[in-house]
């Protein structure tokens, strides 16, 4: 008889430790733990990317220059309490701006490293007819950089997050400041513990 309880002690303890996990759309929006997440990052980068092609600054090449600018995403920084990763949601920024048609984009600093040991290697190892040159890439015309910011207002196990993400598109030749866009996000959490 003890044997048979130990038993059935064992089975509910190990069907209750078990794992269950669902595919589900990458599109879908879920919210577990009221942090940052991919629906937070997929949202904002297209409403800042829909207010930053609104704005009279790209009048200047489309009308003016009859060209595409050409942009390239520097550093968004992560100045909240929590982690993110801005890297995916320079991805994020990245598609938004390219899916519009409306810019050319040049590679970041990292990808430029890769990119030149690529072309020193084709240089030792080409064909000379198939081989890219050095000395040839494309300038950016302009740099988006931004923050990532968060307040947080808890009383015990309830807290208001807000999240302010800031965006700036900066002519790098003059330096001037073209367009300034920002997004805020409150969520409202409650938890079981109180650890935010």
């Amino acid at each position: 008889m003890n044997k048979l309880v130990v038993i059935l002690t064992l089975f509910i303890v190990m069907v209750g430790c078990s794992t269950k996990v669902s595919r589900v759309e990458t599109s879908s929006t879920m919210d577990l733990t009221g942090r940052w997440n991919d629906t937070d990052s997929r949202l904002v980068a297209d409403e800042l990317i829909r207010d930053c092609l609104s704005h009279t600054w790209l009048t200047k090449y489309d009308s003016i220059l009859r060209k595409k600018p050409v942009v390239i995403v520097g550093k968004i920084e992560n100045k909240s309490h929590e982690h993110i990763s801005t890297e995916t949601f320079v991805k994020d920024i990245q598609r938004a701006l390219l899916n519009s048609g409306r810019v050319e984009f040049v590679a970041d600093k990292n990808e430029r490293e890769q990119i030149r040991d690529e072309k020193a290697d084709q240089a030792s190892n080409a064909s000379a007819p198939t081989a890219k040159s050095s000395g040839e890439e494309s300038g950016a015309d302009l740099m988006m950089i931004g923050t990532i910011n968060t307040i947080v207002d808890q009383e015990g196990k309830k807290a208001v997050v807000f999240y302010q993400t800031n965006m700036e598109m900066v002519e790098i030749e003059s330096h001037k400041t073209v367009w300034i866009g920002e997004n805020k996000i409150k969520k409202y959490v409650e938890r079981t513990n109180t650890k935010f």
